[in-house]
């Protein structure tokens, strides 16, 4: 990978990182794959975010479920424990839905 490609992404991660740590502060997110299917499945989910590492059965199952109630998802670039650190965990997350994103534009561009 080019040292330009690198720092671009590195760049983005870190932007997506603050906001998570924003809707963790101001908003309301569920952490966990069997809570976040049962938001979705409820229409409370507005917004999902896996880990690349996530097992591939629950990420499909997911992927599945956000296509039928309609919310985005979000491929997170680290793996769950780098999710788990951006949400403030001292564990693994391997699948997080925004509920509210309180102060934080991570809804709008994504």
């Amino acid at each position: 990978m080019a040292p330009a490609a690198k720092k671009m992404q590195k760049k983005s991660m870190e932007s997506i990182n603050s906001k998570i740590q924003l809707v963790m502060r101001s908003g309301k997110a569920i952490l966990g794959t069997k809570v976040t299917k049962r938001a979705m499945l409820e229409g409370k989910a507005k917004m999902i975010l896996l880990s690349n590492n996530a097992p591939p059965l629950s990420k499909s199952e997911i992927e599945y479920y956000a296509l039928l109630s309609k919310c985005q998802v979000h491929h997170y670039f680290g793996n769950n424990n780098d999710l788990g650190t951006a949400c403030g965990k001292y564990f693994k997350v391997s699948a997080m839905a925004i509920i509210d994103p309180g102060d934080s534009d991570i809804l709008e561009g994504n």
